[in-house]
């Protein structure tokens, strides 16, 4: 991969597996200095396994144990990764999680623990981020912008979800979290996008594919007859982070094979 974003530094959140892992990969060979963050000592080893398969094929960065839902653990990683490399350039907002249930049996817990990680941790990040953009500005021959963010969101930030209320929901926050500052910080030359995966092959989702008659059940969905994969996420993240996309802001790129055009009308419904 061209080395587009050579030399920039970025926070890569929920990156110890799944969408993260592969976008703290695809951001590495492009030349970017990458704090694989993970939520709890449980995950310090899938965190490392990501940083040894980055600095094994020449690249940087550092592992970072921060619950992106905890403010002070989120303030105290911000500053630590300006402290270590002087800067800032990207952050990736993508630490998320399920807690599935009927809605008439959603917990309270369950309803909190997933909008605290999936909605308030991307705003305590975008918060901190962008309080270190508006300090830095833009750093000439480093980017076009002060700094970007990418928010992972979903295609269930527009397609309903039954027994998934409360993970729809988040998701349905992030984009307009996403578009209210996009809007608020173009002018510093701030970029906020998102993507909005579709069905990729990760952990979180691994009932859905593992075996061949689920995976036909879920290509049913997909108009382009296939199951995503980190990587398709990865190159997005890549180009959104980079100079190409420096009139794009406000955004949210279905990576999806097609599931957001609503395949079950194929056949005039």
């Amino acid at each position: 991969m061209e080395q587009k974003l050579q030399g920039q530094v970025a926070i890569i959140t929920g990156a110890s597996s799944g969408i993260g892992a592969g976008c703290a990969k695809a951001l590495a060979a492009a030349g970017v200095t990458v704090v694989v963050n993970h939520p709890v000592e449980a995950t310090k080893a899938a965190a490392q396994a990501v940083l040894d398969e980055i600095t094994a094929g020449g690249g940087k960065g550092m592992i970072y144990q921060c619950d992106v839902s905890k403010e002070d653990e989120v303030q105290r990683m911000f500053a630590d990764t300006v402290k270590q490399y002087g800067v800032l350039d990207i952050l990736i907002n993508n630490a998320g999680l399920q807690r599935d249930s009927p809605f008439q049996e959603m917990t309270l817990e369950k309803w909190n623990f997933v909008i605290g990680v999936n909605l308030t941790g991307q705003f305590l990040c975008a918060r901190e981020a962008i309080r270190i953009f508006l300090k830095q500005g833009i750093i000439q021959g480093r980017s076009r912008a002060a700094g970007k963010i990418i928010c992972m969101s979903s295609v269930h930030e527009m397609i309903p979800w039954a027994g998934h209320a409360n993970y729809a929901a988040s998701k349905g926050g992030i984009m307009m979290l996403m578009k209210s500052i996009a809007q608020e910080f173009a002018p510093s030359k701030i970029r906020i996008n998102a993507i909005g995966p579709g069905a990729i092959k990760t952990p979180i989702n691994h009932s859905a594919w593992e075996t061949p008659a689920a995976e036909k059940i879920l290509l049913e969905l997909i108009p382009y007859n296939r199951v995503g994969v980190v990587e398709d996420i990865g190159s997005v993240a890549v180009w959104l982070a980079s100079d190409e996309s420096d009139y794009i802001t406000g955004q949210t790129i279905f990576v999806d094979g097609g599931m957001t055009l609503f395949p079950g009308f194929s056949t005039n419904g």
